[in-house]
């Protein structure tokens, strides 16, 4: 049974004992069945193997969603390595920040997506490691095939010793979220707590073996990767990557290919509420819907119940230092406590509001969300003064988020950390932004907030001080930026001024910006 595996090598062989035959994966004109999947992790396991990979090591996954980018990274587990995921739209100098810190000694990726070769990317970084092509091809790169060529020189029985070597304590992934310092930081997670908190998702959710899941998620994402592949092989969904959200091929997929499942964040849901040939498609098979990362209108919670036909509609909190999930609403709630608040605590974690001193504060009265359990990160990757910073002697773990908890034990969160910024469903970091920003020799100083904005939640502005002598137009900063860092991240818009408002200690007085850009 799947809910005896406590590693995801040990969830992909008994999803192949459970499910055997039924369609694990969908990825265009191909289809895996489970006990297909299984083969074929173990043949990248043999692979990797074969290519020096040792217990513990690091490697990266730079690719949309892909069946093969389940394969390598199940693949790489099984063989005892640990899954760095890269976000598609970092540019060079993004990406070999993290492959530099995490030591990553691999590198999957595609020969191009987008208009993006992320061969040559990586070569711009500096990345000096192998190098395999999932998909396409490209110079002083391995491709998919030649790669698993490698593996037959290693016994499956050397691979399958080195899955079951694998514990529940050992890392499974460093996922690197952005922090306020400016610098991405390697969260460390492991096998068992993660499958432990997808089992407990997947079951508030109803996610079972009938369903057939479209994962538009990303899975460089915890959304897209725990919440989603690894929550499928836990309940025996069918798999249904997405590599690009696109309303009118989403809408064709969900006819198609009779889609159940659909998480995201909720502009995706107004999205397809704003499609004027909705109409057109037979939506009637949705039956799941998971969202949350950004405030909700009730109403969209009713019409995607009375309109699009889901008959489950979850929100949730969560964070990647908590394996991604922290509360939940559950399927009997009302569209206006699913709407207005992010559920309560998952089993077995516990979540508080607390004051300054840690004391939990009041019902009803706002403090700083914390959480402990089995859930909580090991630690940031080569950080203990960043982990210390986050984790207190008692085990809990400091969000920055502030919330209101109610009489119930449900969470809303309303402020966010610090100055972020939710972006159609990424997190952005304003100090991550300034940092990338401050990079073009031009700019003396930057600032970056948030602002609402309809249809993607929030977008960002940057108020720019030119250095002496500079005579960039918003324009230029606008379009080095698209050069320069991930799009989400890009500001919406550009402002140049001649300087920016501190206040007595020399710190920028964001909320005067604001209150500026409010009045724009």
């Amino acid at each position: 049974m799947t809910g005896d595996a406590q590693t995801i090598p040990a969830l992909v062989r008994a999803a192949a004992a459970e499910y055997r035959d039924r369609n694990a994966i969908e990825d265009g004109n191909l289809t895996l069945s489970f006990s297909r999947l299984a083969d074929l992790v173990l043949a990248a396991a043999r692979s990797l193997v074969a290519s020096g990979l040792e217990p513990g090591d690091r490697a990266a996954i730079w690719a949309p969603n892909i069946h093969e980018w389940i394969v390598a990274a199940a693949g790489l587990q099984t063989a005892g390595g640990v899954l760095v995921p890269l976000n598609t739209r970092f540019k060079a100098n993004e990406a070999g920040y993290i492959l530099q810190k995490s030591g990553a000694r691999m590198a999957f990726t595609v020969g191009e997506f987008l208009g993006t070769r992320y061969p040559e990317l990586l070569r711009n970084a500096g990345f000096t490691g192998t190098v395999v092509c999932l998909r396409g091809a490209a110079g002083g790169t391995l491709d998919w095939a030649e790669f698993l060529a490698r593996g037959h020189d290693v016994a499956a029985g050397a691979a399958l010793r080195r899955a079951e070597a694998v514990t529940a304590d050992d890392l499974s992934d460093v996922l690197f979220t952005s922090g306020t310092t400016g610098n991405p930081k390697g969260v460390m997670t492991c096998h068992g707590q993660n499958l432990r908190a997808f089992r407990s998702w997947t079951e508030v959710v109803g996610l079972n073996a009938s369903d057939r899941y479209l994962i538009v998620n990303p899975f460089f994402h915890a959304f897209g990767y725990k919440a989603g592949w690894v929550a499928a092989l836990l309940r025996g969904a069918t798999i249904i990557p997405h590599a690009v959200f696109d309303v009118p091929a989403v809408l064709a997929r969900i006819a198609a290919e009779k889609i159940t499942m659909l998480p995201g964040p909720p502009a995706l849901y107004q999205s397809i509420l704003a499609n004027p040939d909705r109409a057109d498609y037979d939506l009637s098979s949705l039956r799941l819907a998971v969202t949350g990362a950004a405030s909700i209108p009730v109403e969209l919670i009713e019409r995607m119940g009375s309109e699009l036909g889901f008959e489950t509609v979850i929100t949730g909190y969560g964070l990647t230092e908590a394996c991604g999930i922290a509360t939940m609403c559950r399927y009997d709630d009302d569209p206006e406590t699913i709407a207005t608040t992010s559920g309560r605590a998952i089993d077995a974690v516990q979540v508080r509001c607390v004051d300054d001193s840690g004391t939990e504060v009041p019902r009803g009265e706002p403090g700083e969300v914390v959480v402990r359990g089995y859930n909580v990160m090991k630690g940031y990757f080569d950080d203990e003064a960043e982990t210390a910073a986050a984790i207190d002697a008692d085990g809990w773990l400091h969000t920055g988020d502030i919330g209101v908890m109610n009489e119930r034990g449900y969470l809303r969160i309303t402020d966010r950390k610090k100055d972020m910024f939710i972006v159609g469903g990424f997190n952005c970091y304003p100090a991550e932004i300034e940092n990338l920003i401050l990079r073009n020799t031009d700019i003396a100083q930057v600032a970056v907030i948030g602002i609402p904005d309809e249809r993607m939640g929030e977008v960002g502005i940057a108020f720019c001080v030119l250095r002496p002598g500079a005579e960039l137009s918003s324009d230029d900063i606008y379009q080095w930026c698209r050069d320069n860092m991930a799009n989400y991240k890009v500001p919406r818009r550009i402002e140049l001024v001649d300087s920016l408002p501190m206040n007595a200690i020399g710190k920028v007085t964001k909320f005067v910006l604001r209150q500026r850009a409010a009045g724009h």
